[in-house]
């Protein structure tokens, strides 16, 4: 399984003030907010952990059907500012983020050899829907693969393995 989420930095930086008060505490366990607060640039550690949280969740949902609002469930630990993994509800996801000027993204999977696996798809790709659930169909085998997608501002990524 896989899931990925983008966070356009400009856009964030524009629309979501997560300075305000009480944005950690609904987001954040109390170890993530220490990583937020000690880091060189705590607005970049936000979103970075963020989108792994989100990926995760996209892999969760899948998994589970269960569509629900719980971000402190969704607990990272934190390897570097590229890897690292998320623990939700007993389940642990890999997650592999990328960093630049513009946007921070990241892809989470079930398998870390998945990583090797991912492959990117693009937005006018033919990509289906099952309640929600998105995934195209491999024209050889004619097999459901998942996909993963995420857009945020000006930006849009799509996954599959």
């Amino acid at each position: 399984m896989i899931g990925n989420d983008i966070v356009d930095l400009a856009l964030a930086k524009k629309e979501s003030n997560w300075q305000r008060k009480g944005f950690l505490d609904k987001i954040f366990t109390q170890q993530e907010q220490l990583l937020i607060t000690s880091a060189i640039s705590s607005e970049v550690m936000v979103w970075n952990l963020w989108t792994r949280k989100e990926a995760a969740y996209k892999i969760y949902n899948r998994q589970t059907n269960i569509r629900r609002y719980f971000p402190l469930q969704l607990v990272c630990f934190y390897e570097s500012e590229t890897s690292g993994m998320v623990l939700c509800n007993g389940e642990l996801y890999f997650t592999k983020t990328n960093i630049s000027d513009d946007n921070i993204y990241t892809i989470a999977v079930t398998e870390e050899d998945y990583f090797i696996q991912i492959k990117d798809i693009k937005a006018d790709d033919k990509i289906c829907k099952t309640n929600g659930i998105p995934y195209i169909i491999d024209d050889l085998s004619e097999i459901k693969k998942p996909v993963s997608i995420s857009h945020h501002g000006h930006f849009w990524k799509g996954i599959t393995l």
